[in-house]
């Protein structure tokens, strides 16, 4: 075979490799659509931004209830742009960044092995990601998934070119800059990668210029930020926190190691995925050291020090030699396999995930990048007739084996069911998300939000707001036939007093309602008092808050006597919540997002807004009384002495 026609054939193996791959993907992707209750989250605050409430949950309450603000304003434009169902929408977007995210991962791993003129490129790492289940799953579920690793395949394939280029283009440059940037956006663990990606881009030779280096550097600096400072200073006073309402109610900063280790056992065992982890890293070294790092634009595809001698040892030309290192895809493929490495012990850390596999899903996806796919090189003796070397053969046989097992365990994995507890949680508190709705609503692909309706409670919910057209407080009760409604007092506005909504379920509740019922949830994702409540030690994972209804019946300004109030509430609580709530630390925290958006409001919120991060209440009325030294209206009965005998 002529070395043109082995050209040929390299290029059709690859580019059916990636069209096979991202034709799987998106199979399966289909075959399992959906949108989670969580996407629905998403989706109401996007209904508020195209009704002109601005981005929030509920109109009137600034709160950020989307972790990621990128995929919240690209649901929004695109949105506004086609003004189609925002169900389809979104399942639109999410289904092609999915698709994008394994053709870019595919492209910049091939341009890592040498391209294809000297090796055929097979898919591996790329067939790891799409069998697994959960990234499936995620791939339409209306969350920032796809959006999270379209980013980092497009990043990834970015940075591998800028390592490769000969001369770095300057708009190519600082759009990688940018690009790099945008990672808080994207999701804020995320900003680890850009981080890392930013300082490696920052310390590497630069382009040639006729700027000096210290002003070329600056303008690093302000390109990367300019979105992401202005976005946080914008949220800071806009939101009064300085990260996302979501990580409040989550506590991202605690530490559930044990919880952690489940999660990422529940994840890894169930499919072996320590199995092709173990074959694409031994293929991965084999490819290295035999040779299989063909040398692109001049230097070696995986880093090579000849490329890069200085002549003597000084400090200065070691720092100048360290840094010309680091512009080589050796230092690209270790930046991106680390941040993977770093985000799975941050996973471990926080305790992962109540949904099964989803929070690995990314740390998974950068493991994968480098190995995407795997260059098979064919002996030299078929184009010159000389005989191979030993080495040679054997690289050859430990990469296609490593195809082949890599292929197998892909047809294992696609159709393995890690949990089979259906509608019933676990003690681990992690669940199948999509089959757990799936069986709970009996639809197949539950997409639209009418599909929710049939989720218990959800149709006892609509009907109850319209049979109450005065208002109030609606909370869930034992059975799925009605709700509890607590009434507003007297004298009733025309129009009625509005409805709350205080139910865990954020997205199929406050997709089925209009925009005026306001909903909140227990566990503080849209209900800032409910997120800055202590954390509950033994809590279901994403789940270890619960706000007592008690305070919400006062906050809703609802009547809080019985026989007004549901049968199982207690009059003297109530009246401890009212009391408690008097509490101004707390006051000015309602305050930050509920006071109108004046200037002085913004300073005050952008000023305040790490201590209103920290700031947490007791969940117990009567002992959040006692933390703020408030006057408790039904102090406990002073003990009895008891005589000495």
């Amino acid at each position: 075979m002529s070395a043109r026609r082995f050209s040929r054939l390299s290029r059709t193996v690859f580019i059916g490799g990636i069209v096979l791959t991202a034709t799987l993907f998106a199979a399966g992707a289909w075959q399992r659509r959906w949108i989670a209750d969580d996407g629905l989250i998403v989706l109401r605050t996007v209904r508020n931004l195209l009704a002109g409430n601005g981005p929030v949950f509920n109109a009137g309450e600034r709160v950020e209830t989307n972790t990621s603000t990128a995929w919240t304003y690209l649901v929004w434009f695109f949105s506004w742009l086609t003004q189609l169902r925002l169900e389809y929408v979104v399942l639109g977007i999410a289904l092609t960044l999915s698709v994008l995210a394994i053709v870019f991962a595919m492209l910049g791993s091939a341009r890592l092995w040498g391209g294809t003129k000297s090796a055929l490129l097979v898919p591996a790492g790329a067939l790891v990601y799409i069998a697994m289940p959960p990234a499936r799953d995620y791939a339409t579920s209306g969350l920032e998934n796809c959006l999270v690793i379209c980013w980092l395949a497009v990043l990834w394939w970015l940075l591998v070119r800028w390592s490769q280029a000969e001369r770095v283009r300057l708009p190519g440059f600082f759009g990688l800059v940018f690009f790099a940037g945008l990672a808080p956006l994207i999701r804020p663990e995320m900003t680890l990668v850009g981080a890392l990606a930013l300082i490696m881009i920052f310390c590497a030779p630069l382009p040639e210029t006729r700027l000096r280096p210290l002003f070329f550097r600056i303008g690093v600096v302000l390109v990367a930020g300019l979105v992401p400072v202005a976005y946080q200073i914008w949220r800071m006073g806009y939101y009064g926190l300085p990260y996302p309402n979501t990580a409040v109610a989550k506590d991202a900063g605690g530490a559930k190691w044990h919880q952690g280790f489940i999660y990422l056992w529940n994840f890894v065992g169930p499919y072996w995925l320590w199995l092709p982890l173990l074959i694409l890293a031994i293929a991965a070294v084999f490819a290295v050291r035999s040779g299989h790092a063909v040398k692109a634009t001049g230097r070696h595809v995986l880093g090579d020090d000849e490329s890069i001698e200085v002549p003597d040892s000084s400090w200065r030309n070691r720092i100048h030699r360290f840094s010309v290192r680091l512009r080589t895809p050796a230092a690209v493929a270790a930046l991106m396999v680390g941040s993977g490495l770093v985000l799975i012990v941050y996973e471990i850390r926080v305790g992962g995930d109540f949904m099964h596999g989803r929070m690995l899903l990314p740390q998974l996806f950068c493991l994968m990048l480098p190995v995407a796919v795997l260059p098979v090189r064919v002996p030299q003796n078929i184009f010159s007739g000389e005989r191979g070397g030993r080495r040679m053969d054997w690289a050859l046989a430990v990469v296609l084996a490593g195809f082949v097992g890599t292929a197998g365990w892909a047809l294992f994995a696609a159709n393995t069911t890690a949990i089979t507890t259906g509608t019933k949680i676990a003690s681990t508190g992690i669940v199948d998300e999509r089959i757990y709705y799936v069986l709970n609503t009996g639809h197949d692909h539950p997409i639209l939000a009418e599909d929710y309706l049939d989720y218990p409670r959800m149709r006892a919910m609509v009907r109850d707001i319209t049979d109450t057209p005065e208002g109030g407080l609606l909370l869930n009760s034992p059975s799925f036939m009605f709700w509890y409604v607590a009434p507003p007092p007297a004298p009733i506005p025309d129009g009625g007093a509005g409805h709350t909504v205080f139910f865990l379920n954020l997205g199929m509740t406050s997709m089925n309602v209009p925009l005026d019922v306001r909903v909140i949830d227990q566990m503080g994702l849209a209900y800032p008092l409910a997120a800055h409540t202590d954390r509950l030690t033994d809590g279901r994972i994403g789940h270890d808050k619960n706000l007592y209804p008690d305070w919400v019946v006062v906050d809703a300004g609802m009547v809080d006597k019985h026989p007004w109030l549901p049968w199982y509430m207690d009059d003297k609580w109530v009246q401890q919540a009212r009391v408690a709530l008097s509490c101004p630390q707390t006051q000015d925290l309602l305050a930050s997002s509920r006071s109108p958006l004046t200037f002085e409001r913004f300073r005050h919120n952008v000023m305040q807004s790490l201590d209103f991060s920290k700031y947490r209440i007791d969940r117990v009325p009567k002992y959040e009384i006692e933390r703020c030294g408030l006057v408790d209206p039904y102090p406990s009965a002073p003990a009895v002495p008891v005589p000495p005998k």
